[in-house]
């Protein structure tokens, strides 16, 4: 898997697997759309079959390319793992933005708090509960 990273980490081979999604093509016909020189495309096809990514198909006196899909199905496959991972923690994220989003407690400020307090507030408000318990019961021992 990580061969197949490493060659879509280089923003021209990408550009190329993307190209190529639509179908095989000749190297002359990559470069000219992608603006890369013969050599270039050439290279860059050599790791992309080296990964295993691409396979070429001759064709008279062309050479096409066209992607494998197996490969890339693997690729899918181990992504799908992270997915449902990503999936869990962003909704996680969702419900503590929702829950940091809640009424404003602007009592701090002079005005009337609006709506019941959210677990984060809740929470502070115990905090601070507990430590000036802590202290009275300090001043006590003195």
């Amino acid at each position: 898997m990580i061969e197949t990273f490493t060659a879509l980490a280089e923003p021209s081979r990408l550009r190329i697997v993307e190209l190529l999604k639509d179908g095989p093509r000749p190297v002359g016909e990559i470069g000219t759309r992608l603006r890369l020189s013969q050599p270039q495309v050439s290279k860059h096809l050599r790791v992309l079959k080296a990964a295993r990514l691409v396979d070429v198909e001759p064709r008279a006196n062309q050479r096409l390319y066209g992607l494998r899909g197996d490969r890339l199905r693997d690729l899918n496959k181990w992504l799908e793992n992270y997915r449902a991972i990503w999936g869990e923690r962003m909704e996680q994220l969702d419900d503590l933005v929702q829950e940091l989003s809640g009424p404003f407690d602007s009592s701090q400020h002079g005005q009337p708090a609006q709506g019941p307090p959210s677990a984060q507030q809740a929470r502070i408000a115990r905090n601070k509960s507990t430590n000036k318990e802590v202290k009275n019961a300090r001043r006590r021992k003195k």
